[in-house]
């Protein structure tokens, strides 16, 4: 915790604020900005927008959305209202999850992250999508069947099989 005094003369009762960790090169983002971030870009995923068309709707670049779902940059709260009103969404739904957030005032445990939408977001999984979306869907349904085999030969007896028709799907 930090004491800041006010500087004038009339108070002389120390102000104690808790300190926001310091940004800057080697620095990581704070927790919940990765949240918000996170928050986005599961928000945009789920109602199928792109990154480029998020970041025109409020008048960015993508390249800055990216920041901002990374945590790279923090969100203004200005920011953070356009893209909720983009989306369609509250404010309120970015924070939702986020330790210490909840209505009752307890401590909330975090929800786990969702390292599908990590690997989305992430510049990988950006030229993966897009080169999967160059292809026909037919192609894309039988590359979907490759890696869906790969995954069940690399796992093994680990995971649990469902069958849905003649597709299997996994669920760890």
């Amino acid at each position: 915790m930090i004491q800041l005094r006010k500087a004038s003369a009339e108070s002389t009762r120390p102000r104690v604020f808790q300190a926001w960790p310091k940004s800057g090169a080697g620095s990581s983002p704070h927790p919940a900005d990765q949240h918000v971030g996170r928050q986005i870009a599961t928000v945009r995923v789920q109602s199928d927008v792109s990154q480029a068309e998020l970041a025109r709707s409020i008048g960015i670049s993508f390249q800055q959305l990216q920041k901002y779902e990374n945590a790279r940059n923090r969100v203004s709260a200005s920011m953070l209202y356009e893209i909720a009103r983009s989306l369609g969404v509250p404010v309120s739904r970015f924070f939702e999850g986020l330790p210490g957030n909840d209505e009752t005032g307890g401590n909330a445990s975090p929800l786990p992250v969702d390292e599908r939408i990590d690997f989305i977001a992430s510049a990988e999984g950006r030229r993966l999508i897009a080169g999967l979306m160059e292809l026909s869907p037919r192609v894309r349904g039988r590359v979907a069947a490759v890696v869906s085999a790969l995954g069940e030969e690399l796992a093994g007896p680990r995971r649990e099989q469902k069958h849905y028709g003649d597709r299997r799907t996994h669920v760890c």
